[in-house]
């Protein structure tokens, strides 16, 4: 039980798990998720013209999400594209549905 605890309160996993949640915890971020899984990997203005936010509103946004691990980027001259980070988010979502128990 200690043990358990001691893991539970770790600050530093405990920081990355808040910023992870907190990624998910916005609806334009899981708008901004869902367009980059639909499109496979896509540019910031595809994405503002096609969501119709303002650049730099997606610019923040995509910033939290590159924090948080769940995209990855790759420049291409003066392009930057998104893709989803599947590792990650996969293992995101076993530990939620084990957490859930599902």
């Amino acid at each position: 039980m200690v043990n358990t605890i001691n893991k539970l309160l770790n600050s530093e996993k405990l920081e990355v798990a808040t910023g992870v949640f907190r990624a998910f915890a916005h609806p334009l971020r899981l708008k901004i998720l869902k367009f980059i899984n639909d499109n496979d990997k896509t540019n910031v203005q595809r994405i503002y013209s096609s969501l119709r936010l303002e650049q730099s509103i997606t610019s923040q946004h995509l910033r939290v999400l590159r924090d948080a691990g769940l995209v990855l980027t790759i420049r291409s001259g003066k392009f930057i594209f998104y893709s989803l980070n599947h590792d990650n988010m996969d293992t995101i979502s076993d530990a939620v549905q084990t957490f859930l128990g599902s």
